[in-house]
């Protein structure tokens, strides 16, 4: 079986470069979570009520995504990756969760964020992946926190 490490990153970017440097680390498979409309700087501004970040998760929205993971049976580990919003994932990455069969796999989840801990992330993100065991979740600065 393979590893797939998994990922949405916002603005700057700090989720992707854990992400690569994980991948590259675990010799795994690398996929990047998509909205099919890319985020812009507005849509990111949180202080904004009318942001779109903000309509989607007070919204509770799923975010229609760019793509699909190929040969997904093949993987029996993930993880996953995100910048915290509101103390947990963005919707984008539950909308991901739910496209797929999580039975039997394993899962590490990583969030990166200026000042907001791990918070209740993985108790929050386990609906989306039923059947899936959560291994661990961290807030990170590096991919060496995660090894």
């Amino acid at each position: 079986m393979k590893v797939l490490v998994t990922y949405f990153s916002a603005e700057i970017g700090k989720t992707r470069k854990i992400a690569e440097e994980l991948a590259k680390s675990l010799n795994a498979d690398l996929h990047e979570i998509k909205p099919v409309e890319p985020y812009s700087a507005s849509d990111l501004k949180w202080v904004n009520p009318l942001a779109r970040c903000n309509r989607e998760k007070i919204g509770k929205k799923d975010v229609p995504l760019a793509d699909k993971v190929q040969n997904w049976d093949e993987y029996d580990t993930v993880y996953i990756g995100f910048p915290i919003w509101y103390g947990v994932a963005p919707n984008v990455v539950n909308t991901f969760c739910k496209g797929y069969d999580w039975a039997g796999k394993n899962i590490h989840i990583f969030a990166t964020s200026g000042s907001s801990g791990i918070g209740k992330s993985a108790q929050k993100l386990e609906p989306y992946v039923s059947g899936a065991k959560i291994v661990d979740a961290k807030r990170v600065t590096s991919a060496a926190e995660i090894l």
